[in-house]
């Protein structure tokens, strides 16, 4: 397990980890279970050797997020990897409507992933189509989200806690949620915590692994 910094992807990762590796295992395989954003941090499963296989059940495991919601605009990534490109008004928000509209999203829903993401259409990801400019049409999916809590809340800004089903995008949550207070929203920040029984407090720092691993197996520093 690897708390993953921002602004590395998931891949970029499993690389770092493999060359660490490679030198005395040439041929082994690395793999991660269940791809975290670049702008996220937390929680990523990594897996080595014949624990490849179990990476579908691991990516199966529930999941356990905190983060930050911006209240008051959008973006067509649903976070800060693209610019604003509408804002909205939020003088009608209060404590009330932030609670009654978090409850709602609380059971089974139907959710549409966002288009900035890896998720494939017709065998090509859709993040391609979205920096093309191009409109895809994309079919919601039933997730679960069995418990999602406003932690703190100063508007703009909106702190949160949520465990949810796997195949939950925590982005299309944000842009569902900012519409659904008759506003928008986009994710700003966003750090998992907890895969099934795996937890944030027992993962790796990255370069603590590799320096780990260096010193384990004799390799000079990379």
């Amino acid at each position: 397990m690897v708390d993953k910094p921002i602004e590395w992807t998931s891949f970029d990762v499993v690389n770092k980890i493999r060359y660490a590796l490679k030198k005395s295992f040439p041929k082994i395989k690395v793999g991660h279970a269940g791809t975290l954003d670049p702008l996220a941090t937390g929680l990523l499963i990594i897996c080595t050797g014949k624990m490849t296989k179990k990476i579908d059940h691991l990516q199966a495991l529930e999941k356990k997020y905190t983060g930050t919601f911006y209240i008051g605009a959008t973006t067509p990534s649903y976070d800060l990897e693209t610019p604003v490109d509408a804002s909205f008004d939020t003088n009608h928000i209060d404590t009330p409507l932030l609670d009654q509209t978090t409850e709602a999203f609380i059971g089974e829903i139907q959710q549409i992933p966002p288009i900035y993401s890896a998720l494939k259409k017709d065998g090509r990801a859709l993040y391609h189509s979205a920096r093309e400019g191009k409109t895809v049409e994309i079919a919601a999916r039933s997730i679960v989200i069995h418990d999602f809590k406003i932690v703190t809340h100063q508007l703009p800004n909106i702190a949160f806690e949520v465990h949810c089903s796997k195949g939950t995008y925590i982005r299309s949550l944000a842009y569902d949620y900012g519409k659904a207070l008759h506003s928008g929203a986009y994710l700003s920040s966003l750090r998992r915590t907890a895969c099934g029984d795996f937890t944030i407090e027992n993962a790796w720092n990255l370069d603590v692994l590799i320096e780990f691993i260096n010193d384990t197996l004799g390799h000079d520093r990379i």
